[in-house]
């Protein structure tokens, strides 16, 4: 099934400043992420039947243009079964569809299957384009540097799961809501997990020795400028005190953490 990339430019904190919208099959096809309209997106999309209208997830960088297209071409908009508040309340318009993960949608003689990987948000999904094909993973990875799991949004727990799930299905290509195609899925999946272990150990043994608020927290575990991007950090490093805390590595209260006897 034909993958086609197009890269909308949106307000985003993705360094690249655009989003990924992707169109999948041709006739009939499914438009994926429509972060915005532009006149390349309006082109592709006038040059092909759209059927069926998906986000990977609700964050605003990526279904800016939910609706316009919905109305352009009449395609059925999904929505994740119990999100569906959320995809109104974000997107502007209600599904005419809800799926469950592990669903498929036909396309032509092929399908899409519906996969759940949470944790960069909620309700975070990619999508296999054919048996064994490539996947839409959306926000759970990028070619270069790191994706941001933030609390109260994210959940790292369950983003280091996705992860290693699309490590265990290892795909021919991972296609990211930001940035280039990824040709190496299990290189990139690994080493954004070896990140994740080395931020996590960084925020433990800031806490081991002494460090209690977050600020503390956050000055030790990162070396780098956070000019720009502190509120980003604090976030990360908050979902970390979460993951850490239920895995009773340490106790965190909110404010506070203390290591654990």
């Amino acid at each position: 099934m034909n993958v086609t990339r197009c890269s909308v430019p949106v307000t985003t904190r993705a360094p690249t400043g655009t989003t990924n919208a992707y169109l999948l099959g041709s006739e009939p096809a499914m438009l994926v992420d429509p972060a915005a309209r532009t006149d390349d997106l309006d082109r592709l999309v006038r040059a092909h039947t759209v059927e069926h209208i998906l986000v990977t997830h609700t964050h605003p960088d990526h279904v800016g243009a939910v609706a316009a297209y919905a109305e352009k071409t009449n395609a059925t908009v999904w929505a994740r079964a119990g999100r569906t508040d959320r995809f109104r309340d974000v997107v502007g318009c209600d599904p005419d569809r809800t799926f469950m993960p592990r669903a498929t949608i036909p396309l032509g003689d092929d399908h899409v299957r519906l996969l759940e990987t949470p944790g960069h948000a909620p309700d975070h999904m990619s999508l296999e384009v054919g048996r064994g094909g490539p996947i839409l993973c959306g926000d759970c990875a990028v070619r270069e540097g790191s994706v941001v799991v933030g609390a109260p949004e994210g959940d790292m727990r369950a983003y280091v799961t996705s992860l290693r799930r699309l490590r265990a299905i290892d795909p021919p290509t991972l296609w990211p809501g930001h940035g280039p195609a990824i040709e190496a899925p299990r290189d990139t999946t690994e080493r954004l997990l070896a990140h994740r272990r080395r931020r996590e150990q960084r925020i433990l043994e800031a806490v081991e020795t002494g460090s209690t608020t977050l600020d503390e927290i956050l000055e030790t575990a990162y070396e780098k400028d956070l000019t720009g991007v502190r509120d980003l950090a604090r976030a990360t490093v908050v979902a970390h005190l979460e993951k850490l805390a239920v895995e009773r590595r340490l106790t965190w209260d909110g404010s506070r953490a203390t290591a654990s006897d």
